[in-house]
């Protein structure tokens, strides 16, 4: 796998170019001036991270954000954005530098956090994390991202679903292929 990054409107693919993917990297990396949407014309899936911020206009997306961009858990509100919302495509974004890379590593850091901060005994804390790390942690944003956009697509088999990368020190968006 490799990224593709995007730097001009001749850098996206030929089948993306009149797609809602097209339009998401215009607005993204391009500063594409926003148009008018009166429904969203795609779903975005991506990180819970503080760090990253995409630039849309209104209406124009579904977003559903969690941990690592990690859906197996969002699979109703994805049916939902397809079945009412009509959506027929999924833009599915990893970033760099992910906390849900290496989970384990920040496992005392978890625990700690949730004593100090929430006010759990240790025991509760260690046990919430054990029961939950496992489930969420991922071993490569890249790998996960194409493998879980494949599994979308299986699922979902009319709807196109696309694996992108997004750089926290330019706020660029590259295809993941």
């Amino acid at each position: 796998m490799q990224l593709l990054k995007i730097l001009c409107e001749n850098d996206i693919p030929e089948i993306y170019k009149n797609t809602p993917v097209g339009e998401l990297i215009r607005y993204q990396n391009l500063k594409k001036e926003f148009e008018s949407y009166q429904n969203a014309q795609i779903l975005v899936g991506m990180c819970m991270d503080n760090r990253k911020q995409l630039r849309l206009p209104e209406n124009f997306a579904y977003i559903i954000r969690t941990g690592g961009a990690n859906l197996r858990y969002s699979e109703f509100k994805i049916s939902y954005a397809i079945a009412i919302g009509g959506v027929k495509h999924i833009a599915l974004i990893a970033h760099d530098r992910c906390g849900m890379v290496n989970l384990v590593s920040r496992k005392q850091q978890f625990i700690d956090g949730l004593c100090k901060n929430a006010g759990w005994d240790r025991e509760r804390a260690e046990e919430h994390f054990m029961n939950y790390a496992p489930i969420f942690e991922i071993d490569n944003e890249i790998e996960f991202t194409f493998e879980e956009s494949k599994r979308l697509e299986k699922k979902y088999p009319l709807i196109k679903v696309t694996p992108l990368y997004y750089s926290l020190d330019d706020n660029m968006l590259s295809f993941i292929i």
